[in-house]
């Protein structure tokens, strides 16, 4: 018997960026895992050859019920943007979910010493990129009956809830994430467009890894004697938001791994 989540689910169609690693690969499988019967998934990151073996993974978990469209994406550049949506196929037009999952971060310095490259790019991903996606879902999503229907997904972080030192620029990122997102939910009240908020404390990702510039030494240390969340827990987070009855809006979350109270409160077990 389909479970409640397969059923509010079926046949919908999921737009994931940043799915090639991390959070948005475990909403991908996930969300397929979920609804393996009728569910077409169209999976954008830079790296396309991981979306390729994703996509791969995918149809030989599942099978055919799961369909999958690939698209390289750098959602910093808007004119990459404005092609998706114009470019997706028929096929997978119709985007029901979007999952606002790709970000960015390099290094923690510390104001006057932050790189301008990093500014702009952190920026342009976490920030414009994310309001350039949402817009386009929007354009698609309020097309539909009684004023709009979808779910749009804001993979945020505690980051954008309480800065620390060291993430002045990623922190701000993340808090105007949280005050688009917060702008967006009351502009839309009087359609069937659910806004949802994702904020997730520690998890272990590629993400860590990128932000010290490659240094796995350095990125290790950053959870070293700790348990924390694992992009699984956040994507089990995710689906079930997006599968709930149409009426019912999970609108903010967040999650800590057992040892965190906030992005400045951690308890290390030695």
């Amino acid at each position: 018997m389909p479970t409640n989540a397969a059923k509010n689910l079926h046949g919908k169609t999921v737009l994931i960026t940043g799915a090639s690693s991390g959070i948005g690969r475990s909403c991908a499988l996930e969300f397929a895992r979920s609804s393996p019967q009728k569910l077409h998934l169209v999976l954008t990151a830079r790296r396309v050859d991981r979306l390729h073996k994703l996509a791969g993974q995918i149809t030989e978990e599942l099978g055919e019920g799961v369909r999958v469209h690939v698209v390289k994406l750098d959602v910093s550049k808007t004119d990459q943007v404005s092609r998706l949506w114009s470019e997706l196929p028929v096929e997978f037009s119709k985007v029901d979910i979007l999952i606002n999952n790709a970000g960015f971060m390099s290094g923690y310095e510390r104001a006057p010493d932050i790189p301008s490259s990093v500014i702009d790019d952190v920026w342009a991903t976490n920030v414009t990129g994310l309001i350039n996606m949402t817009q386009g879902f929007l354009n698609v999503a309020k097309k539909r009956e009684d004023g709009g229907r979808g779910d749009i997904v804001m993979i945020g972080s505690i980051a954008g809830r309480e800065a620390y030192a060291g993430g002045s620029i990623y922190c701000a990122s993340k808090a105007g994430v949280k005050s688009f997102t917060d702008a967006v939910r009351k502009e839309l009240i009087a359609t069937k467009i659910r806004v949802i908020t994702v904020d997730p404390g520690q998890v272990l990702t590629e993400f860590t890894v990128i932000r010290n510039r490659g240094d796995e030494a350095s990125a290790d240390k950053v959870y070293e004697g700790c348990d924390p969340l694992t992009p699984d827990d956040i994507a089990e987070v995710v689906v079930f938001a997006c599968s709930r009855r149409e009426n019912v809006v999970v609108a903010d979350s967040m999650l800590f791994p057992n040892y965190q109270a906030s992005a400045l409160d951690l308890h290390r077990k030695l």
